[in-house]
């Protein structure tokens, strides 16, 4: 018998946030619509909201981990303001193409599509994955789900709450 808590595994960009290209400052931040009523509504169904979000630029060295980590705090309070609630955010700042030497890894076991952030997040948050899905926009985000054992359904833009209220049927 489980008793895990249900989550909800949430890409970041192209489903919290308008991918941009490598955002990571204030200027570059566009809500996806719907993306704070969204993850209300699935606060309020009992989910756990947690970011899984590989993040290269950190590897290619557009931007440092520091900037990451505050970029992600700002998506959280952005959210937060809207009444949607973030459990915890993991972030993968590895890649095998990298030019920053210490975030060159061939295929690290946290880039999606490896399951890593996703199963690091189950051991960590007392998690049932029986419960428990993914949205994300890749093919990668899919697989990682996969691989995670949890369904995974692909949000292809437009509002991310509408989205996620068809997804539960309500």
């Amino acid at each position: 018998m489980s008793t895990g808590h249900p989550a909800v595994f949430l890409d970041r960009d192209g489903v919290l946030i308008e991918d941009t290209g490598y955002p990571h400052l204030e200027a570059q931040l566009r809500m996806m619509p719907g993306a704070a009523e969204a993850v209300r509504r699935l606060n309020r169904l009992g989910y756990l909201c947690v970011i899984v979000t590989n993040q290269s630029g950190v590897a290619r060295g557009l931007f440092t981990e520091q900037q990451m980590h505050a970029f992600n705090d700002l998506i959280v309070r952005k959210l937060a303001l809207g009444g949607g609630r973030i459990g915890a955010i993991y972030a993968c700042p590895y890649h095998s193409e990298g030019r920053v030497e210490a975030y060159i890894h061939p295929d690290h076991p946290d880039r999606k599509p490896n399951p890593g952030m996703i199963l690091k997040a189950i051991a960590e948050h007392n998690i049932d994955p029986a419960k428990s899905f993914m949205i994300g926009d890749q093919p990668s985000d899919m697989e990682a789900a996969k691989r995670a054992g949890i369904p995974g359904f692909r949000f292809e833009g437009g509002n991310l709450d509408d989205f996620v209220r068809e997804l539960l049927g309500h």
